[in-house]
């Protein structure tokens, strides 16, 4: 039986690119990371090092920001990734850990069950009645681990967590200590530890930040790519990746069928065309370039296994049609208005006008 991971850490996925990184990087490090500062953003925003090895762009968007970013982790202050779905604040948080620690996966997800305990620490309760409070009893966090261990810990969707569970991250942000008042002990942080955390304002169930808990991070936002050319290099170098992972027989998706999906995309999010000249509807889903690539993927798996292995037009409609109509009634009128104001104008869109048509 095939061991092979889904999906690999991206300290494993790009181990050859850290390796290649940390022999020609002598600036200085602050102290437990891995490497330093400058070699930390070049991994994220890729290019070709001196020794002649190509580094993959991580993320595609202005350098400035990651800089920020970095720059804020080798101080005292966390770091808060803030943006509307699919702007790769999760991807960016893994690949900045794994450059930063070699490792990403002290990692809290936040939902709205979670509770005190995940973020500090839990308790064996067999070994809490037979033997009573201690340190072997404690179930560690991946909070705690990382403080022990001097790393960065990731917080996914930390608005999504109660806020009263929000502040147990204040002493820790500020004192850089975890008290455990059970044993009249406390976890001081090890130099090189710090916290990213993401966030978005567009999801249901958001709980604000307190102002205190706010002062504690420095915040960074992720907006959208700026340009149909940037965000169309985004969703072609993410479809490979997944492609390949996946193992799907199927050809590399044509940059033209890719453009039109992004375009659909980019035109239902401003609420206008391309060219300006006709204001459209706007869906309730966000449209996230997260959300074009799993179009395309979708695409490519039924092109794969039912069609010639070509992705082709009847193989995004549906696709889209998932993507954009979440909600049967209005969603669904929107994406209706656009087939018959836009789409079917442009006669190079012919093909995908009708599998759309025929699906609505």
């Amino acid at each position: 039986m095939s061991t092979a991971v889904l999906r690999a850490h991206a300290e494993q996925q790009f181990a050859h690119e850290l390796d290649a990184l940390a022999a020609i990087d002598e600036r200085p490090r602050p102290p437990s990371w891995v490497l330093s500062p400058w070699a930390v953003v070049q991994y994220v925003m890729g290019g070709t090092l001196s020794n002649g090895v190509a580094i993959t762009p991580k993320y595609i968007g202005k350098r400035r920001l990651i800089e920020i970013a970095v720059a804020t982790l080798a101080t005292d202050r966390a770091l808060l990734l803030l943006g509307v779905p699919g702007t790769a604040k999760t991807w960016l948080s893994e690949h900045l850990a794994a450059a930063i620690s070699r490792n990403s996966t002290l990692l809290i997800q936040g939902t709205a069950g979670t509770s005190e305990e995940a973020i500090r620490y839990g308790w064996n309760y067999a070994r809490l009645l037979a033997e009573g409070p201690s340190r072997d009893a404690l179930v560690e966090s991946p909070l705690l681990r990382a403080m022990q261990q001097g790393k960065l810990v990731r917080l996914e969707e930390l608005t999504r967590i109660p806020a009263d569970v929000q502040d147990t991250l204040i002493t820790v942000l500020s004192e850089k200590t975890l008290p455990i008042p059970e044993l009249n002990d406390e976890v001081q942080a090890i130099k090189g530890f710090n916290l990213i955390a993401t966030a978005n304002d567009r999801d249901k169930g958001v709980n604000e930040l307190s102002s205190a808990l706010k002062r504690r991070f420095n915040t960074v936002v992720l907006p959208l790519p700026d340009t149909v050319e940037e965000e169309v290099q985004i969703v072609q170098q993410r479809v490979a990746s997944l492609s390949r992972a996946l193992e799907l027989p199927a050809e590399p998706p044509a940059l033209t069928e890719i453009r039109r999906v992004v375009t659909i995309f980019r035109e239902l999010r401003s609420g206008v065309t391309e060219d300006g000249k006709t204001k459209i509807k706007s869906p309730g889903a966000t449209l996230s370039t997260a959300e074009a690539i799993s179009v395309v993927n979708n695409g490519m798996a039924l092109a794969a296994h039912f069609g010639n292995g070509q992705l082709s037009a009847s193989d995004l409609a549906s696709g889209l049609m998932g993507a954009i109509v979440k909600d049967p009634v209005q969603d669904r009128a929107v994406w209706l208005e656009y087939l018959e104001a836009v789409m079917q104008d442009r006669k190079e869109w012919r093909d995908l006008y009708k599998a759309c048509r025929e699906l609505v």
